[in-house]
């Protein structure tokens, strides 16, 4: 096994949004990205270790423990780090030769709910060495390292043939990187919101209101509120005006937005937790029925979970009928060349799905249609503003804050797009990768999408108070997606 000097000892401040990430962990839910990847054939726990430590480590963050103070925290490097507490053997139980795929479940969802140890860095992996004829490796980091789309960058270092990241320092004066962004934002931005936005309409005059149109995706107006901010009100008075005009819309409907509809998926969540996954949905084919009906591949896999959960629900004899569930949606707001950097650098968009619409082709329409207003919105830049604004407040303050928009939520759902060739890992084939989101405040369901060596992988993580059995839910992806595939199978082609 590969040794390495004793590291030299640093300390880094904690961004504010990764403070407020690292700050909500509450006995219901704690906030750790969670996966498992099924590699056949099977591999060594020597070969995971010296694979871990040869690359991973290469991220500094990975050997790095969280401290607190009274004003955020810092990444403190862990002079005590020991590979073998962070890379453990797991075995299931015997009866897991029966149903290995049950017990695994099982397995995962207990450690959903055992912390990470703080005296440590606040990650860990754990092999099965013998899983159905492979093994199996889990795998949980919390979120205050790193957001999904990063991971996937650490994920891609880890297997044969990666690419050590490139750690290239990023200028301490450079205007645009992320730290200045947070605290651009949180001065700028989210505490004088209503002050800017009518100095800027009083500046731009009645021919402002004429200049009101879309802006375009959040990476751009990230980059139009950093120039207007640091070139001092250089920018011009209409533009101004616009930016103002749509923070203020967007902000009211982020903060104002109504309850979504009362289903047994929302209520108090308990302290325990199951996962769920299926066989993977063919790439191919999803791609087809999206060119077909003329949507994006997010907008058919959208329906297919509201079609699930519909189905779910029906199962239990309740009505969803003009029912809907908000679920948050993460946003990216960087450029993936910079996913090495780790950290968290998204916003969250709500989406709110229709569950009573029975015709599959219709309710793909209409998610098509709430998606395009969504487009060019400034809610995910501003939910990430508010989460850094978290960050420096109490907890107790922060808590209250997040609560409000938990309590208007159903689930947390992400889609994450991975590599289109299954990859290897210590000699053998990743032939699945799964992982689950955490869920916030009283949120009780997660939904992870995964496209990954040419299928589309659905993950479910749940509280077991609101839905004791998420592979029921899982189980209705497949038929969806068929029922939708077909029915797109029989429209009319044209000439």
């Amino acid at each position: 096994m590969p040794t390495h000097p004793q590291p030299t000892f640093t300390v880094e401040r904690m961004s504010r949004v990764d403070t407020a990430w690292l700050r909500m962990d509450c006995p219901s839910n704690l906030m750790m990205i969670m996966g498992v990847w099924i590699i056949q054939p099977g591999v060594t726990y020597r070969a995971v270790c010296e694979r871990i430590e040869e690359r991973l480590l290469k991220y500094p963050r990975f050997s790095q423990r969280v401290q607190l103070d009274a004003t955020g925290a810092n990444w403190v490097t862990d002079l005590q780090f020991q590979i073998k507490r962070h890379v453990l053997l797991e075995k299931l139980p015997v009866a897991a030769k029966i149903n290995p795929q049950q017990a695994l479940q099982q397995r995962l969802g207990e450690l959903a709910m055992q912390p990470l140890d703080m005296r440590h860095p606040l990650w860990d992996f754990r092999l099965v060495e013998h899983f159905d004829g492979g093994s199996a490796l889990l795998v949980r980091i919390h979120h205050c390292i790193a957001d999904g789309l990063a991971l996937i960058s650490v994920i891609q270092t880890l297997v044969d043939g990666g690419i050590d990241p490139p750690l290239r320092p990023m200028p301490a004066d450079h205007p645009h990187g992320w730290e200045a962004a947070e605290e651009w934002m949180s001065h700028t931005v989210i505490e004088p919101l209503t002050v800017v936005a009518i100095k800027a309409l009083e500046a731009a005059g009645e021919g402002a209101v004429h200049a009101f149109e879309a802006i375009g995706d959040p990476r751009n107006v990230l980059e139009k509120w950093l120039a207007s901010g640091y070139n001092k009100g250089r920018a011009g008075s209409a533009d101004l005006a616009r930016l103002a005009y749509q923070v203020l819309r967007d902000g009211a409907a982020l903060v104002l937005m109504a309850d979504d509809s009362p289903t047994r998926l929302k209520g108090t969540p308990g302290a325990a937790k199951r996962v769920a996954w299926c066989q993977p949905l063919p790439l191919d084919e999803v791609r087809a029925v999206s060119k077909a009906l003329h949507c994006s591949i997010n907008d058919v896999l959208l329906a297919c979970v509201a079609g699930a959960v519909a189905q779910y629900l029906k199962g239990f004899g309740d009505a969803v009928m003009g029912k809907e569930i908000r679920a948050m949606v993460p946003v990216n707001l960087r450029p993936m060349s910079q996913a090495y950097k780790l950290g968290n650098q998204f916003g969250l968009a709500p989406v709110v799905l229709p569950l009573g619409i029975d015709n599959p082709i219709a309710r793909v329409y209409e998610v098509r249609r709430r998606m395009s207003e969504l487009k060019g919105s400034m809610q995910p830049l501003l939910a990430f503003g508010l989460l850094a604004v978290a960050g420096v407040l109490v907890k107790p303050v922060q808590d209250a804050m997040l609560n409000l928009f938990s309590k208007k939520t159903t689930a947390v759902m992400t889609n994450v797009p991975g590599p289109r060739e299954k990859m290897k890992f210590c000699g053998s084939t990743l032939d699945q990768a799964l992982f689950w989101v955490p869920q916030t405040g009283s949120v009780g369901l997660g939904v992870s999408i995964l496209s990954y060596g040419g299928g589309v992988q659905f993950g479910i993580i749940s509280d077991t108070t609101l839905c004791s059995d998420p592979q029921a839910i899982i189980d209705q992806f497949a038929p969806e997606f068929e029922k939708l595939s077909l029915l797109t199978l029989m429209l009319p082609w044209e000439d």
